[in-house]
């Protein structure tokens, strides 16, 4: 029976390669806000178009901000974070 390659094998492997670890590296923080933003909006039962409504935008811009295809400006952050009951903070580690 042939084993299969799972993503963590094919991860390990990538990341041995210096061009495609900073990228990755690089991705942490769209990744972060991502998931915080995915996370808080279904734990508060909100729709994506629930969402847009409340922070006065479309569930277009909600959609590309979850899947971070695009740089959201500081304003719009503060924005959704109000629209979910939440405070926007900001650190340098």
């Amino acid at each position: 029976m042939k084993k299969l390659y799972t993503f963590k094998q094919h991860l390990k492997e990538s990341l041995r390669n210096p061009k495609f670890r900073e990228a990755w590296e690089d991705s942490e923080l769209e990744y972060q806000i991502s998931r915080a933003l995915i996370k808080s909006r279904l734990d508060k039962k909100v729709s994506q178009q629930e969402l847009a409504m409340r922070a006065h935008t479309t569930q277009a811009v909600i959609s590309r901000l979850e899947a971070m295809s695009f740089n959201p400006s500081i304003e719009l952050l503060k924005r959704v974070a109000g629209a979910l009951n939440l405070k926007l903070k900001i650190q340098f580690e």
